[in-house]
């Protein structure tokens, strides 16, 4: 574990971040057994608006490291909110990997030439997204520490 913080720096991990999330947003409208982008289905976009609070997650990081702020309930709610958007992530990945292994099933189709290296890049962005998104929470416990509900959540009626 600690090569891969070596390896995977927090500016590092950001970019990768952003990056893997801009590729998936694009690869999200892409139709792997048409070869075809879709920009007019309304399932198309529930990734993409799901992403915003990644993104927002991402920055407020960024933020509270830059300033050596420490959490705060907001942060503390982005990053539930985030624990729910991993779950979509890791469906995503099982989806992928499934659709993947649906290739001898239609060998009597016209299936793409695509298909496979389309399908194996995806496959391996979601593994990516999911990664980096548990090094970015790891990340958020080292360096802006852990959430105190007691702090947070005090209120001093006599003041």
């Amino acid at each position: 574990m600690k090569s891969i913080l070596r390896i995977l720096t927090l500016k590092k991990s950001f970019i990768l971040s952003i990056s893997v999330l801009a590729l998936l947003i694009v690869f999200n409208f892409y139709g792997l057994y048409t070869n075809k982008f879709y920009f007019f289905k309304p399932d198309n976009y529930i990734f993409p608006i799901l992403t915003l609070v990644h993104f927002t997650f991402l920055y407020v990081l960024w933020f509270k490291i830059k300033e050596d702020e420490t959490t705060d309930p907001q942060m503390r709610n982005i990053e539930y909110i985030l624990y729910g958007i991993f779950l979509v992530y890791v469906y995503k990945a099982i989806e992928s990997f499934y659709v993947l292994t649906t290739y001898l099933d239609y060998e009597n189709h016209v299936i793409p030439a695509t298909f496979l290296p389309a399908g194996i890049f995806i496959a391996v962005l979601y593994l990516m997204l999911i990664g980096l998104t548990l090094l970015a929470i790891k990340y958020r416990k080292e360096r802006v520490g852990e959430y105190k509900f007691d702090d947070m959540n005090h209120i001093d009626s006599w003041e």
